[in-house]
């Protein structure tokens, strides 16, 4: 899968550099998978959410830390839609959430 963007990740790391390898760890792993469908995802990742059509929420660093992402997976291209702490996470709509 093609991650766009990367830098998201990154700054928010440098702002929070305890989730630094598990975003990390989520990247490589995502990089090298090739998703047709949700699920596919959820058997990489039994804990992630589907919310609405294309997006999917993952919980990073024991649910400290949330990430939105939007899938297209025809193209095989995920968006960071959003990179935050879980009380951030509260406050959005995952669903139109689009900050990046």
């Amino acid at each position: 899968m093609r991650i766009i963007a990367k830098k998201a990740l990154r700054d928010f790391w440098e702002l929070h550099p305890d989730c630094e390898q598990a975003l990390k760890s989520w990247f490589k792993a995502v990089s090298a998978a090739n998703w047709e469908s949700f699920n596919d995802v959820q058997e990489m990742f039994g804990r992630a959410s589907a919310v609405g059509s294309d997006r999917i929420v993952f919980r990073i660093r024991g649910n400290q830390y949330r990430l939105i992402v939007r899938v297209n997976y025809a193209f095989s291209i995920i968006y960071i839609k959003f990179v935050g702490t879980h009380a951030e996470y509260d406050k959005v709509d995952a669903e139109t959430f689009d900050h990046y």
